[in-house]
């Protein structure tokens, strides 16, 4: 595989004809180069005129390498051929380069070019691009690249620090100026002399104005080139490789991609968020730009208009900067009825909303590092989980939830800086537990998560916020606008004929499976539990009468008994002989659930076992079941006629290792969540499940 380096355009701020001293004086050696063991010129011509100046070296390089890798190549240095072309009518210097040591096993060109800037003629370009074929190399193909790589970008930067070095230095001695060229009078003589034939070897020199031909990918700087002042003004310190490949694939993009090109720190977000990569992140970019087209993404700022109910019951909004200058986004996650939001808007005006506040985040990271004089790439987000509960497990939500992660992870990559979450109740472990497998492993490093107080006082949001910017409602003095969320009234629901027609409706139903309960005949599901500490969590919705929802757990297998390991789910499972406290124990108290309700819960099991969840009619005050139905009762009701509850149910088993799992991940990314991660693991046999129902 042959591998590219592109540097960006290098600015030095003085005349062309000062930078060619400077550069002149690196030869024959040069001290400040220690790998530069010296060269001599092989060839030398110039034109009538001495307008053009042909020089071709040979250079002898040292091997900065491995013993046992020098020890096998049997060289201690390498010879390059540079052959050099000045122009000084046209102020260019063109640089070509190959390497004649081991020329036959690899391949390296080296082109460069010194032009004068397009906009100030007192200012000098430098522009310098390199490939690399490894074709073979005594089995070492792979550590001669990385080698090769590192100690080129490395002798790049010094490179520049050089030029510097020598231009530093004829100013001290007292050349600060040297005039331009200019052609000499030519004498009839002289004229006819230069009619008459040419030494060969000095064919270059009769093209003057053109230099030697084309060089690859070294032309004059022009507008849509980059230079090393504006990217790290604008997007920061980058290494030589990293600048390469931000310049390759910007290129790339020009050359081949039809629409609006996207602005440079765009592309560099694509670019870390694939470490770099330059294939990975071209097809992670090319994919995120087709969905752009496709959404008509790059319009939603002017198009997009969020609802009335949205600007009021959407608890976030943006709110100053915190200390290193980012744009701060505050979202009360704990107050919003995202139930409610689904139900009223849809989950399709949710996402648009998101990828709105995603796209006014970019543009107003452009705003600070203008304001600041600094490049910001990325924003921070404050998420108060204050009123978290189980409601917020509402399976449709989540899922949508998960969507919007992935929209968000594979179109707008590293623009999420740090993620501060606080007030994180007990329940949070296993909202984690369901969302951490679909966020980026980079992503999860930018968490950090505070239970309690513990954001209080130092380590805490003062570390990342000033003081007069930390929101009111978490003890600052800073009034915050953002609203603050709360139940949205069911009233402003949309029909079932509205949700409907956006599928909405039937992609919630399939997340369910329906059941039926009579008097007397309870509906259970039993769940096989292999390993302690498991999370059994559950979601469901009373569609007609008011049940009794109760979970139990049994050494034994009820009979029937589970088809399969895992869960099986109908009717009632258990027999008419099991005693309450011997052949089964309740681990949760009764839930009493009416008509109406939306009931979401979770319980950490302590033993493994068979844990049924079993749904029975709510029975008048005073006869409220406290032990199965027998099989008689069940007969009885199934030949009876009566009332009759329906209900819709979901139930997950988060597995012990993937719980235990997210615990650990949530203790690597934060700094105060010691408290909640002790209060989790001694709560196991105990519910999360709250008396309050989401609507």
């Amino acid at each position: 595989m042959v591998q590219k380096y592109q540097s960006p355009v290098r600015v030095y701020k003085y005349p062309f004809e000062l930078v060619m001293a400077a550069y002149e004086k690196r030869f024959p050696t040069c001290p400040q180069i220690p790998v530069f063991l010296g060269s001599e010129v092989l060839r030398e011509s110039r034109s009538a005129d001495g307008a053009v100046h042909v020089v071709e070296r040979s250079c002898r390089l040292r091997v900065e390498a491995p013993r046992l890798l020098r020890k096998i190549a049997g060289v201690e240095h390498v010879v390059f051929v540079q052959r050099n072309v000045l122009n000084w009518r046209e102020r260019t210097l063109l640089i070509e380069a190959h390497n004649e040591t081991f020329a036959s096993r690899v391949v390296v060109n080296e082109n460069c070019s010194y032009t004068v800037h397009p906009e100030n003629e007192e200012w000098t370009c430098f522009e310098q691009s390199a490939s690399l074929d490894i074709r073979s190399f005594f089995g070492f193909e792979s550590a001669l690249e990385k080698l090769a790589m590192k100690q080129y970008t490395a002798n790049v930067k010094r490179g520049k620090e050089v030029i510097e070095h020598y231009l530093n230095e004829l100013i001290s001695q007292g050349t600060s100026h040297i005039p331009r060229w200019t052609p000499a009078p030519v004498r009839e003589e002289d004229a006819r002399s230069q009619a008459g034939p040419r030494d060969p070897g000095s064919l270059e020199a009769d093209r003057p104005c053109s230099g030697p031909g084309p060089a690859p990918e070294t032309v004059i700087t022009d507008g849509d080139k980059l230079d090393a002042d504006y990217i790290e003004r604008y997007l920061g310190r980058l290494t030589p490789v990293q600048e390469s490949c931000l310049i390759q694939l910007r290129r790339w993009l020009q050359e081949t991609h039809k629409g609006k090109i996207p602005k440079d720190e765009h592309i560099l977000r694509f670019l870390r968020a694939r470490d770099f990569h330059l294939d990975k992140a071209r097809e992670m970019l090319c994919q995120s730009l087709s969905w752009r087209k496709q959404h008509q993404v790059d319009l939603l700022l002017q198009t997009w208009r969020p609802p009335a109910l949205l600007e009021e019951f959407y608890a976030g909004g943006w709110h100053y900067q915190d200390i290193d200058g980012r744009p701060l986004y505050i979202l009360r996650l704990g107050h919003m009825d995202t139930k409610g939001l689904m139900k009223a808007v849809g989950e399709e005006a949710l996402l648009k909303h998101v990828l709105s506040v995603n796209e006014e985040g970019q543009k107003r990271c452009e705003g600070n590092t203008k304001q600041f004089g600094r490049p910001i790439s990325s924003w921070t987000c404050l998420v108060d989980l204050e009123g978290l509960n189980m409601r917020h497990l509402w399976r449709p939500g989540v899922k949508a939830l998960l969507r919007m992660i992935e929209v968000v992870e594979d179109n707008y990559p590293e623009t999420l800086g740090r993620l501060l979450i606080v007030r994180a109740p007990r329940v949070f472990p296993v909202l984690w537990t369901l969302i951490s497998p679909f966020i980026n492993e980079n992503t999860r490093q930018k968490f950090l998560i505070y239970s309690g107080s513990n954001y209080q006082g130092p380590g805490g949001l003062v570390d990342y916020l000033d003081r007069d910017v930390i929101p009111d409602f978490l003890g600052g003095d800073c009034v915050c606008n953002v609203p603050e969320g709360g139940l949205v009234p069911k009233s402003l629901y949309l029909t079932e004929e509205e949700q409907e027609h956006t599928d909405q409706l039937r992609q919630w139903r399939e997340t369910y499976q329906s059941a039926s309960v009579l008097r007397g005949a309870p509906h259970e599901v039993a769940v096989e539990i292999l390993e302690g500490e498991s999370v059994i969590t559950w979601d469901f919705d009373i569609l007609r009468g008011d049940v009794v929802f109760s979970l139990y757990h049994s050494k034994q297998v009820p009979k029937p008994g589970p088809q399969e390991p895992g869960a099986r789910a109908g009717g009632q499972l258990t027999d008419k002989g099991w005693v309450l406290g011997v052949d089964y124990s309740r681990v949760e108290a009764p839930l009493v659930c009416r008509e109406g309700e939306s009931i979401q819960g979770s319980h950490v099991t302590r033993w493994p076992g068979i844990y049924l969840l079993q749904w029975q009619m709510h029975s008048p005050p005073g006869n409220v079941a406290c032990s199965l139905p027998g099989v008689e009762d069940v007969l009885t009701a199934l030949h009876s006629p009566g009332p009759k509850c329906k209900l819709l149910y979901y139930y997950e088993v988060l597995a012990s290792e993937d719980f235990r799992g997210s615990m650990s991940s949530l203790e690597s990314c934060t700094s105060g969540f010691s408290q909640l991660s002790a209060t989790t693991s001694s709560s196991s046999g105990h519910s999360h499940s709250s008396p309050l129902v989401s609507r």
